[in-house]
Parts: structure tokens; C-alpha cells; sequence
């Protein structure tokens, strides 16, 4: 019985074009590349006329954006703002690449997802996620508040475009509520940096600019949450000033409008001490 020789096998070195052997930098970066290709999420996208493509990929961008996987999200939904322009799925995927922005909260991310609401209103404003839309504009704004002491411009946007929801959707009743709270909490900031003003003022012993800030803040916000702490620098600017007869009605709305005040029973002295002295 005759044995044929064989010659051992070897691995072979992959080659370039011209037949040189790749560099190892170069082969281990076209692995990588080949590696993120097999892994990319154009593998999970249906062929174009795919029956229901649209709808999976509508499907498979909203579970993305759910698993907080954003860049993934986006090509689902952009996949089908690009290539299905007759879906019923086009515009609700155009919400999700702003909400994908949104939700990936970078500075170049919120201008993104402006734009993407912005431009949902303007091509679709009769369309019954319009709301939403509105909804989100001043979402992103308010995402971008800073704290009272810092500046306002967001805050401000915010309000805006909250206020905007409210006049446009008046009978809207799956995002009032919500709108209502988050413009509460942004009305909320903005006078309390108006107070962190006034009380600036009421520290540094300048009372009328202390008085005229504070009463800002009643003239322009009547609804503060905070307007009990308002009342009491007010009333005690007027106090120190020597204006009793004004004082005395700002720490009397404390005990009206805050029983549970942490000033109320300093307010309840103030009040006492102050009728005192008017009538001497």
C-alpha cells in the first residue's frame, strides 16, 4: 500500500492586490472594519419594497430608542423618512430622529432635535402628533435650564414654547397636563432667580431695589410657587425701610396663603410688632 506525500497546510497571509502581504496595522484594520459591517444595523434593514419594510423598521427604530441605543434608532427612522415617502410611518419616524436627538442630550444634539420638531410642524401641522412635537420644542429647551443663579435664555425658550402648546392646542388632553407642569416648574425657576436677585439686594441693605425686584416677581408670576419667602423679604425691605403701613400686608398673605409656612409664625411676630409701633 503506497502513501502519497502530502505537503502540511499553513494558514495563508492575506494579501494585498499586488500580491504583497497587508501590513499587520493595516490587516487588523480592515478586520475591524469587516467586523463593524457584519454588525452594523444596515444588516437588519429590509430591502427597499420589502413587503411591510417600513413598519419593521419603524418597529425596530422605536425598540432602539427604547433601549436608549440612539445612532441605531436614527437609521432606522431615517431609513424611512429617506426612502418611503408614501408610509403612514414617514412622519411619526421623523418625531423619532428629534426624540433620538433629545434623548442623546449633547449641546449639537438638542440643536438637532429643534430642528427636527421644527421641521415636523412646519411639513405636518395638522397632523394629530403636532402636539407632541410642540410638546418636545419646549422640552429640549427645558432640558438646557440652568440653576437660578446662572443665566436664563432656556428658561425663557422653554416658557415660550410652552406657552405656545397652550395657545395652539387648547383642547389637547394628552399633553396638557404634562405642559402645565413643566411650564409651572419653568416659571418657577425664572422667578427664582429673580428672588436670588432681590435677595442680593435685601443683603446688601439697598431695600428699594430688594422692594422693586420682589414685586417683580408677584407682578409677573402671581402663581410662584415660593411666593410665601416673596412675601416675607418684601415685607421685611418695607419693615426695615421704615414703610410699616406696607409691610405689615405682605407678612399678613403669608398666614392668608401659607399656614404651613416656614415663615408664618416669624410673619405672625413681624405683624405684631409692627402694630405695635404704629401705635405708639
Amino acid at each position: 500500500m503506497s502513501y502519497h506525500h502530502r505537503a502540511p497546510i499553513r494558514a495563508s497571509h492575506p494579501t494585498t492586490p499586488a500580491g504583497r502581504p497587508w501590513p499587520r496595522a493595516a490587516l487588523a484594520a480592515l478586520l475591524a472594519v469587516t467586523v463593524a459591517a457584519c454588525t452594523s444595523p444596515r444588516a437588519d434593514i429590509p430591502a427597499i419594497g420589502e413587503v411591510e419594510a417600513d413598519r419593521l423598521l419603524f418597529e425596530r427604530g422605536a425598540a432602539a430608542l427604547d433601549e436608549g441605543d440612539w445612532r441605531r434608532a436614527r437609521q432606522y427612522f431615517v431609513e424611512i423618512r429617506d426612502n418611503y415617502p408614501q408610509s403612514q410611518y414617514r412622519a411619526p419616524a421623523r418625531l423619532g430622529i428629534g426624540e433620538s436627538y433629545e434623548q442623546e442630550g449633547s449641546t449639537e444634539a438638542y440643536v438637532r432635535a429643534l430642528a427636527e420638531f421644527q421641521d415636523f410642524l412646519s411639513l405636518y401641522p395638522t397632523h394629530p402628533r403636532a402636539p407632541f412635537a410642540q410638546y418636545k420644542l419646549g422640552m429640549v429647551h427645558f432640558h438646557q435650564m440652568r440653576r437660578a443663579e446662572r443665566d436664563q435664555t432656556e428658561t425663557r425658550n422653554a416658557i415660550r414654547e410652552f406657552e405656545n402648546f397652550l395657545d395652539r392646542y387648547p383642547t389637547d388632553l394628552e399633553w396638557t397636563p404634562t405642559v402645565r407642569e413643566r411650564l409651572r416648574e419653568a416659571r418657577d425657576r425664572l422667578s427664582e432667580h429673580d428672588f436670588t436677585v432681590g435677595h442680593f439686594y435685601y443683603r446688601a441693605k439697598f431695600y428699594p431695589g430688594a422692594v422693586n425686584r420682589f414685586r417683580q416677581i408677584l407682578d409677573n408670576d402671581p402663581e410662584y410657587s415660593k411666593r410665601d419667602e416673596v412675601y416675607f423679604y418684601l415685607g421685611e425691605s418695607y419693615a426695615v425701610g421704615q414703610a410699616i403701613a406696607e409691610a405689615i400686608p405682605y407678612f399678613a398673605r403669608i398666614l392668608e396663603e401659607f399656614e404651613a409656612s416656614e415663615y408664618a409664625e416669624e410673619a405672625r411676630l413681624r405683624i405684631s410688632e409692627l402694630e405695635a409701633r404704629l401705635d405708639r
